[in-house]
């Protein structure tokens, strides 16, 4: 039996929820979704520059969990990015 998921501390809320590629209608993308952990993580880490550490003590989750949330959150966004895909954050 798995170990219940720890809840993760998220300080910093989207101002937007849906990020798309100009000039293609909605309905006619792909998306990826960013879970609200992920946004929070490339945040810290991405945006203000945080190093490993101290971002896993801000959302008070061990360096393991951070990295797998930050690696995770890369590859969608990239995805996103390369083929064209809408980014939804859940």
């Amino acid at each position: 039996m798995p170990r219940p998921c720890r809840r993760r501390r998220v300080r910093g809320r989207p101002s937007s929820s849906y990020f798309k590629p100009s000039g293609i209608r909605t309905r006619e993308l792909e998306h990826s979704e960013l879970t609200i952990e992920e946004f929070e993580a490339v945040r810290l880490k991405d945006f203000l520059g945080f190093d490993q550490k101290e971002c896993a003590e801000k959302m008070e989750i061990s360096q393991p969990t951070f990295h797998r949330i930050i690696v995770a959150a890369r590859k969608k966004v990239a995805d996103a990015i390369v083929n064209g895909k809408a980014i939804r954050i859940l």
